[in-house]
């Protein structure tokens, strides 16, 4: 295990993160999502509610340019599961799984972004809290190490998490240009303090020129109540 922000302060980019665990005590499965931005496009946005979930706006919508890869609903909420994602494919994985597809299998039907040269890698999560039971899972697809004619689908699945214990994935492996992707399992990470604790821990270690916006959600796992926080550099 590492230290979440110190792992999240590493790299001045790490582009898109979902962070999934269980709180201290044991009592709330918890997750983080975060943007970051280095184009103009990609800074002008926000994070709004949007029922049980959110997605992303423009912040100011006369500089908005394509909005095709930014803005999307990062989190939706299924029954008892809530999807987290980078894209649209929170979309794909909860209509495919409304027709009765796995995580797995509804991620089958996607790949990377089409955003050449980068192909940056579409991560996933999904939290399934239900009559006091926890689970959860990440994927990630992406290009064959930048060869877009091949992709590469991966899922980390994790049953019983333990207390204080995440998982954090995210898109890039630091700056660069082409960006490089995201590479091995999802980094085994600390979970530390209340909500607001957490949520003002990660957002201080991301790169402060970069970071757009983070959303964190704790849910009692004894009840399925959730509590969330939005906090947005453009506000």
């Amino acid at each position: 295990m590492v230290e979440l922000t110190k792992e999240i302060s590493s790299t001045t980019y790490p582009g898109r993160g979902i962070v999934i665990g269980t709180s201290e005590d044991g009592k709330y499965a918890v997750c983080a999502y975060f943007i970051m931005g280095r184009s103009e496009n990609s800074r002008n946005r926000v994070f709004v509610e949007d029922g049980e979930g959110i997605r992303t706006q423009a912040f100011d919508p006369s500089k908005m340019e394509d909005p095709s890869l930014i803005i999307y609903a990062p989190v939706r909420v299924r029954g008892n599961s809530t999807i987290v994602t980078n894209g649209d494919q929170t979309d794909t994985i909860y209509e495919l799984m409304q027709a009765g597809q796995s995580f797995e299998e509804s991620l089958r039907t996607r790949e990377f972004e089409p955003d050449a040269p980068n192909y940056t890698p579409r991560i996933s999560g999904i939290m399934n809290v239900d009559d006091g039971e926890y689970n959860f899972a990440l994927s990630i697809l992406k290009s064959n190490h930048g060869d877009p004619s091949s992709c590469q689908r991966f899922t980390f699945t994790y049953d019983k998490p333990k207390a204080g214990e995440g998982y954090f994935i995210h898109t890039y492996m630091g700056d660069g240009n082409p960006l490089p992707s995201f590479e091995g399992e999802p980094t085994c990470v600390n979970i530390t303090g209340d909500i607001d604790t957490f949520t003002k821990s990660v957002w201080e270690a991301l790169n402060a020129d970069n970071k757009v916006s983070l959303f964190t959600r704790y849910i009692e796992i004894a009840t399925g109540k959730a509590e969330s926080r939005i906090v947005n550099k453009n506000a």
